[in-house]
């Protein structure tokens, strides 16, 4: 946490400049989404009127149509495939599909068609928007700097970031956004870095201290000297480590990818077999399609699919009725896999904004603690200083009436000296070594607070203590994810080891990882990963981006989350509710258990129907029945997360409610 008091309003010339427009794709922009909405659109439009019993002239053609557009792209990247000797499910759900509509069961095919494409378009969504946030992030960094080079006057020129080199000297003006690292070699400032390292307040920057790439500089002018490339700083390297993160497959995908490739050569051998052996045998040819067709319907894993998805998707619905976006079934069903739970500090477990928490007037001074606050409130007013707004506003919830503050000036890395009531008062960092101030400075730092000196006429008349503030359902959110992974959450933040102890203790944290830069906390969750947990981490910064998408899934809270963390992370706390954090793991345990049923009911209903058909011949429309009352049982079964009573019930589970 900082203890930076240097402030003052920011001329008009040196205000920030505004934010980069954010970069969105648009849904429909992408081919895959236009054709799984074409193909759902049709396929809504021929149901009602086959289930009516309309003539085969008023459907067959939407069915058709559907057919097409759902069907073609993944049927040309299956072929695709082939060529590299690769055969995958997508192209075997279109055979399938295809031989399901010849032997009659057009709508079965239809709906397997349109269950791939929409799968099929919401990867390509997710990636597009994964793409979009890590573009969006360089957008931090401005275009160009102001370098200063040598002569026999000083003098400037603009130039872009990447042509900076690595010993240059730029000119950072107030309200600019910092161009390189570096370290400043003249001038005094704050710097919010945030984006960073997720501190909740500004910095003070002074010669020699280290400053980063696309962090905000505050009201001072900084000389700084450039010490990395901008391919090489923090901003470039967050990018990079988003990119590669996002990209890594995770070993339960490369599983499933080799299943995938068994079970489609296993059910294309079985299919030729159904048809070639009895036809060897002296059998009808008709009989023998017929039996293969039959065969390729029973087994098809519709069931099996809507086993999975329904549950999942109830329990995305839920969820997002309630607070929480989750942004695929994947990650509904990664969610309730986690053992190892890992928290950002700032805005996540605490609310973001600094409050006084601490008033300790000198006893020689002779002042209450509301005097101190008012005088201290009073100074203060004219600055729009996250430390002044959090003392105004304290003064105000206690009604404390503020004098009006005359000669306002703030000097950078100092603090700040007014006028009031014909005293001079002075708002400012602790003196090092001060006999009047430093005990009560020294408990207020080693508490994890921020400490503040006022002082009258230059003589100290009390100390200030400011801390960000632990979100009040923070406590029982970290009972709940103890109880339901058996261990407690760990702590990963940029803020100092006082600070971050102090709140752990707080809150019933377990691990404390403190001050960490981006890379830190990526591998802190790395480290995790490899030792073989499944690593949930919820944040909510720029900083905490390459953490979220490193963990094996990642929650963002969404009120006051950076645009790339909201994108980057798995699933979103629209609401900014702490407390969703284990009810969304309790539903989605609870999601998994219900596909474990559907499944097992799945498997059962295709092993008997397949293996009917192999003994025995199984007339098709029993096996239609077979396979359709299977699917409708798993589907209405998956369904019962859309209830209230699921979410309820997960907060039970979670130990929120």
């Amino acid at each position: 946490m900082s203890s930076v008091l240097d402030r003052r309003p920011a001329p008009p010339v040196a205000a920030p400049r505004p934010a980069p427009p954010k970069r969105r794709t648009r849904v429909l922009a992408l081919p895959e989404a236009r054709w799984a909405l074409a193909a759902l659109l049709l396929f809504l439009a021929a149901l009602p009127l086959d289930l009516a019993g309309a003539p085969a002239w008023a459907w067959g053609p939407l069915y058709a149509l559907a057919y097409a557009t759902g069907g073609w792209e993944p049927g040309w990247a299956g072929l695709q495939a082939l060529r590299e000797k690769t055969l995958d499910v997508d192209l075997l759900m279109i055979v399938a599909a295809l031989g399901a509509a010849a032997v009659g069961q057009v709508m079965d095919g239809a709906l397997l068609i349109v269950i791939f494409a929409t799968s099929g378009a919401l990867e390509a969504i997710a990636t597009a928007r994964t793409a979009d946030s890590v573009r969006g992030l360089l957008d931090l960094a401005p275009a160009t700097a102001t370098r200063l080079t040598a002569g026999p006057g000083p003098a400037e020129e603009t130039v872009p970031v990447e042509e900076l080199a690595v010993g240059d000297t730029v000119l950072v003006r107030p309200g600019e956004r910092i161009g390189a690292d570096g370290r400043v070699l003249d001038g005094a400032s704050e710097v919010d870095q945030a984006t960073i390292t997720g501190e909740p307040l500004p910095v003070a920057k002074r010669p020699g201290d280290e400053v980063f790439a696309g962090t905000l500089n505050g009201t001072g002018a900084l000389r700084v000297r450039v010490e990395r490339d901008a391919t090489d700083s923090v901003i470039a390297r967050i990018v990079a480590m988003v990119e590669e993160a996002s990209e890594t497959k995770a070993p339960t995908q490369l599983f499933i990818e080799k299943v995938e490739q068994r079970y489609s050569l296993g059910m294309v051998a079985a299919t030729l077999a159904v048809f070639a052996v009895p036809l060897a045998l002296g059998a009808a040819f008709t009989d023998s399609l017929l039996r293969a067709m039959t065969f390729m319907i029973v087994a098809s894993p519709c069931a099996v699919v809507l086993a999975t998805m329904p549950p999942l998707l109830s329990a995305i619905a839920n969820a997002g009725r309630h607070g929480v976006l989750v942004k695929s079934a994947v990650v509904m069903e990664r969610l309730g896999q986690v053992d190892t739970v890992a928290l950002d500090k700032t805005g996540t477990l605490t609310e973001g904004t600094p409050r006084v928490t601490d008033i300790r007037p000198l006893p020689a001074a002779g002042l209450t603690e509301d005097q101190l606050l008012a005088l201290a409130a009073a100074a203060e007013h004219p600055s729009e200083h996250p430390l002044a707004r959090a003392l105004v506003d304290a003064a105000r919830t206690r009604r404390l009436p503020l004098a009006t503050a005359e000669d306002f000036t703030a000097t950078p890395g100092v603090g700040v000296t007014a006028t009031v009531g014909g005293r001079t008062v002075t708002v400012r960092a602790p003196e090092r070594d001060c006999p009047a101030t430093g005990s009560t400075v020294a408990a207020l730092e080693g508490a994890g607070r921020t400490a503040v000196v006022v002082a009258t006429d230059g003589t100290p008349v009390g100390v200030l203590g400011l801390a960000d503030r632990l979100r009040p359902d923070a406590a029982a959110t970290v009972r709940a994810l103890t109880a339901l992974t058996g261990d407690a959450p760990a702590l990963l933040t940029g803020d100092n080891p006082r600070a971050a102890r102090r709140l752990a203790e707080e809150a019933g944290l377990g691990e404390v990882r403190a001050q960490l830069l981006p890379q830190d906390k990526a591998a802190a969750v790395q480290e995790w990963e490899r030792a073989g947990r499944k690593v949930l981490v919820v944040g909510d910064g720029v900083n905490d981006a390459p953490a979220l998408a490193a963990a094996h899934t990642g929650l963002a809270m969404g009120r006051a989350g950076s645009d790339l963390a909201l994108e980057t992370a798995d699933a979103v706390i629209v609401r900014d509710e702490l407390a969703t954090v284990p009810a969304v793991v309790a539903l989605s345990r609870r999601a998994r258990t219900l596909v474990v049923q559907n499944l097992a009911v799945a498997g059962a209903f295709i092993t008997v129907l397949v293996a009917w058909d192999l003994l025995a011949p199984l007339p098709l429309p029993l096996g239609v029945l077979g396979h359709e009352g299977s699917t409708v049982l798993v589907g209405l079964n998956g369904l019962r997360l859309l209830r209230e009573a699921a979410w309820t019930g997960a907060l039970r589970a979670g130990g929120t409610a």
